[in-house]
């Protein structure tokens, strides 16, 4: 039978996706390749179709437990022979699942890496393996966005498996130094690469915003969507958990904190559509084979652009229309950081995490297509997606060339020796202690941002940064350095663009009937309370109202001049004017 043959008649599908072939091709000729396809590619395809051609074994190394469970489940209904050999299994379960991979009654065996690595090695060397599917491969590379020490042994592992088997080695993410050293690793000199882009995921950045409310307000307009939530904590998923059962939604959670059983029962849950939207930390996911998950949110910032990469592509397996929300917070990056310093790294990696932190600051703060950036961190060129939040980003254009020439003369004057957090002190006239006891008060640019927030200042030395006005240049305590690009702005050369926030109104006399009718019940809240009108609402709160014409407590609230308070007492008699007039409108 051929590979189009068995596509067809075990997996139900009539042509190969790009890349399957070709990886096929290879191993049916004995040779090693590197396999990098995004999440929902059809990687496990690549080896489960060989293994059917292949004589012998298939041996397929898989870091989670779960993962194993899913495919092999899947094959068999499929009705292809496979088991898993894992710690969940007693000792006569092992023994017997090896021996009928001895025997031949299986084409594929899944195992751990820490399996290869213990006593256990010699029984598996002992079979017919013809055929070894490395998967989430990354986890090999120091350089990885999830490098496992369990992956390190497969090197001489494998080398030492005495039927000389074929090698697949398999990832979604890999940058190209990282698939450099997969390959070395390996022993690969074969690459097939579909590239990363994926067509049906909107990437959306969404900073200085209340991210509870932004949660409350997506998952009400997205009720019957099922989606993941990444928190950075256990205490904040759990918190996050607690909020939306509050308001009724469909939800569970998922951390290492809980027992095997809790997370084995939450996961199906969330596998099975019983719950809508799971809520966890990032230990949630890897080889998650759930198709339909419609949106990924981080209401926490990943550690690295792979790691954001491959979470988020965990929306639209199944190729429909699917969102990736970043909740971008200054503090997570700090998070973050406190968790690079407190581990156990040595010095080289430590500083290579701190680069790759750096990284998702630029992500959230460019404003290049999303998934252009994302392309060209991985090596790769490609248009414009359309869809992403900066390309669908309406916001006008506003000259910041004084403000940056501010900025970059301040990195200057500071010999280009300083951070982000001591820039933006000098420039906001801070007298923090550092400031002062180094002498930059002194300086001609201290003080020059005053009319500025530190934190507003962080934020655009950060834009400058991912825009290629200055380098962050180092690990932990990354120092500003002036690019090329930047010299030429301060030498009047080069102008500089950002875009701002405008809020978009309407003409006061379209909506001067409702401005009236808004106007008619103002007054009679106030002759009950016997207060002025103002009190209740001013005249500039009511013409938001009428710019913004909100239909639910949350747009409501974005409206000027309504606070919670507010809201409680008076929200729904002004909502119902308003979709009263707005069904007048349309009817």
């Amino acid at each position: 039978m051929t590979p189009q043959e068995l596509l067809k008649t075990k997996f139900g599908y009539d042509s190969f996706r790009p890349g399957q072939q070709a990886v096929i091709d290879a191993i049916l000729k004995h040779e090693n390749v590197l396999t990098i396809m995004p999440t929902g590619g059809g990687k496990s395809l690549c080896y489960q179709i060989p293994a059917l051609l292949l004589k012998g074994l298939t041996l397929v190394v898989s870091p989670l437990i779960a993962l194993m469970k899913d495919q092999v489940d899947a094959l068999n209904e499929n009705g292809i022979p496979a088991t898993f050999v894992n710690s969940s299994l007693d000792f006569s379960e092992i023994n017997d699942r090896l021996n009928q991979a001895q025997a031949g009654a299986v084409k594929l065996l899944y195992v751990s890496p820490e399996r290869l690595d213990s006593g256990a090695f010699a029984q598996l060397a002992a079979l017919p393996i013809d055929l070894v599917a490395v998967d989430e491969a990354h986890c090999i590379s120091q350089w990885g966005h999830d490098f496992r020490p369990s992956y390190l042994a497969l090197t001489d592992r494998l080398k030492q498996l005495p039927t000389q088997p074929t090698i697949v080695a398999l990832t979604a993410t890999a940058t190209p130094r990282v698939a450099e050293d997969i390959k070395t690793r390996l022993g690969i000199t074969q690459e097939v690469k579909t590239g990363f882009q994926r067509d049906n995921l909107a990437f959306k950045v969404v900073k200085d915003q209340d991210s509870d409310r932004y949660l409350l307000d997506y998952l009400k307009l997205n009720a019957d969507q099922s989606g993941i939530i990444y928190a950075s904590t256990r205490k904040e998923v759990e918190r996050l958990t607690k909020l939306l059962q509050k308001r009724h939604f469909s939800v569970t959670m998922y951390h290492g904190g809980l027992t095997p059983e809790q997370r084995r029962h939450n996961q199906e849950d969330f596998l099975y559509d019983r719950a809508q939207v799971m809520v966890a930390t990032n230990a949630f996911g890897m080889g998650i084979d759930k198709s339909n998950v419609r949106f990924v949110i981080h209401d926490a910032v990943p550690g690295s652009l792979e790691a954001y990469y491959q979470e988020a592509g965990r929306a639209g397996r199944d190729g429909l229309p699917s969102e990736a929300i970043l909740l971008f917070k200054l503090a997570d990056v700090q998070t973050q950081h406190f968790f690079i310093d407190q581990s156990d790294r040595d010095e080289q990696s430590k500083q290579h995490e701190y680069e790759k932190l750096q990284m998702m600051s630029q992500y959230a703060n460019t404003e290049q297509c999303l998934q252009q950036f994302i392309l060209n961190y991985f090596g790769e060129t490609g248009p414009k997606c359309g869809r992403c939040s900066n390309c669908l980003d309406t916001r006008e254009s506003q000259d910041i060339t004084v403000a940056t020439q501010k900025v970059l003369s301040c990195v200057y004057r500071m010999h280009e020796r300083f951070g982000k957090t001591l820039v933006a002190q000098v420039l906001a006239g801070s007298k923090d202690q550092k400031v002062t006891k180094m002498g930059f008060e002194t300086l001609s640019t201290y003080g020059i941002m005053a009319n500025q927030t530190k934190k507003a200042i962080a934020e655009l030395i950060d834009y400058l940064t991912a825009a290629g006005y200055l380098l962050a240049d180092g690990g932990q305590y990354p120092v500003l350095k002036i690019t090329a690009l930047g010299a030429a702005v301060l030498k009047g050369e080069q102008t500089v663009t950002r875009k701002v926030a405008v809020t978009a109104t309407k003409s006061l006399p379209v909506n001067n009937e409702l401005f009236e009718q808004l106007r008619q019940l103002r007054r009679q809240l106030a002759e009950k309370q016997g207060v002025p009108p103002f009190v209740i609402f001013s005249d500039k709160t009511l013409s938001d109202m009428c710019s913004q014409m909100p239909s639910t407590d949350s747009e409501m609230l974005d409206v000027k001049g309504v606070g919670e308070s507010k809201l409680t007492k008076y929200g729904s008699q002004f909502l119902k004017i308003i979709a009263d007039y707005q069904a007048g409108v349309t009817a």
